[in-house]
């Protein structure tokens, strides 16, 4: 028999995993694409297409991994905490890389919002990058 209350029953919050220095930086790709209040879907399909090319992972992965990082973006305070995990875990050359996905996102639309720029600025500091190298990932993500 169909059990409607079932149905409004309070669903169990989803556990949501440690992350790591790869869910940090998807989270940190999800915090650039949505504070310009304007989550697009060329931006979602970019994270997927990002996440897939730095961790070798099939569409469906990506995406799944992606759903994780919008769900740890909403749950996490600041942007510091992310960027610290991936300093803390990357040499120089991959938290470069790092910042030229982040810098994907943030061209993707073709507008480089205030509160984007805020997010890259501080994520570099944070995983320790200097301005030269910041101009590099910069330059990196503009080439692709």
């Amino acid at each position: 028999m169909f059990n409607l209350r079932r149905i409004f029953r309070a669903t169990r919050p989803v556990e949501l995993p440690e992350p790591d220095a790869k869910l940090a930086l998807g989270a940190l790709l999800v915090r650039v694409a949505r504070s310009d209040r304007d989550y697009q879907f060329s931006e979602i399909r970019l994270i997927d297409r990002i996440l897939a090319r730095m961790y070798n992972l099939k569409p469906i992965a990506a995406a799944k991994m992606r759903a994780t990082c919008e769900r740890l973006n909403a749950a996490a305070p600041d942007s510091d905490r992310f960027a610290v995990l991936i300093r803390d875990s990357l040499p120089p050359e991959d938290r470069i890389t790092a910042l030229a996905a982040l810098w994907e996102v943030v061209m993707a639309d073709g507008a480089e919002a205030d509160e984007e720029l805020r997010i890259v600025e501080a994520a570099r500091h944070a995983l320790g990058l200097d301005d030269a190298q910041s101009a590099e990932a910069r330059a990196r993500a503009m080439s692709k």
